[in-house]
């Protein structure tokens, strides 16, 4: 599967080209302009990708999402009719194949649900980890198959337990800590063999000898 978030239908193109452009690359504002894409011009884009794609893939599935991210330098009018733009332009594009395209309502579960500004960070433009972490549950369980899920469960714990910072390091109570963490890893490893942790079982290993 692979996953499309869309942020901003505003993008800079370049004066002399008329070639639309990543970014500025911190040149003076006077050699682009700024404006907002049409639905048109952006299902007329990715149409020729997706028509890519699904020729050297035919079994591709292609989630999309709008990012709950707001781009205030527009201002709130504009952040709007930007987010309004993509969420026409992703309606259009999932039309083109809708038995391998699919939504996933980030940007409606930040605006809807989480309706406070307590879910934002201090800049009021990024979600919170609070919010982060809520979207992340509500995508795992539409999204994630029972074994996902399982997998994902046992290396949560496992990941606190590596990045545990210990009073005592060299005490053989956090060694035997260390043991525990990596018999956990070995046995998850076992259970999910195409679950790469062998970066992890390294660096835990290395804390044995230190």
């Amino acid at each position: 599967m692979l996953l499309i978030t869309f942020g901003t239908a505003y993008v800079y193109t370049l004066k002399e080209t008329g070639e639309i452009v990543s970014n500025c690359h911190k040149l003076p504002d006077r050699y682009f302009n700024r404006s907002l894409l049409t639905v048109n011009e952006i299902v007329s884009g990715w149409k020729k990708l997706l028509t890519n794609l699904w020729e050297y893939n035919p079994g591709l599935k292609i989630l999309y999402t709008a990012s709950p991210i707001r781009h205030l330098k527009d201002r709130a009018h504009g952040n709007q009719l930007s987010k309004a733009t993509l969420l026409l332009a992703i309606e259009e594009l999932i039309k083109v194949n809708p038995k391998q395209s699919f939504y996933f309502p980030s940007y409606e579960i930040m605006l809807d649900e989480l309706r406070d500004y307590r879910f934002y960070t201090e800049d009021m433009i990024h979600p919170s980890r609070l919010a982060i972490n809520y979207i992340w549950e509500q995508f795992s369980q539409q999204f994630f198959a029972p074994e996902t899920k399982e997998l994902l469960r046992n290396w949560q714990e496992i990941r606190k337990a590596i990045n545990h910072k210990p009073f005592k390091p060299a005490s053989e109570t956090y060694k035997k800590f260390i043991y525990q963490t990596l018999l956990k890893m070995e046995r998850l490893y076992k259970k999910f063999p195409y679950f790469d942790i062998e970066k992890e079982i390294v660096q835990l290993r290395s804390k044995i000898s230190e």
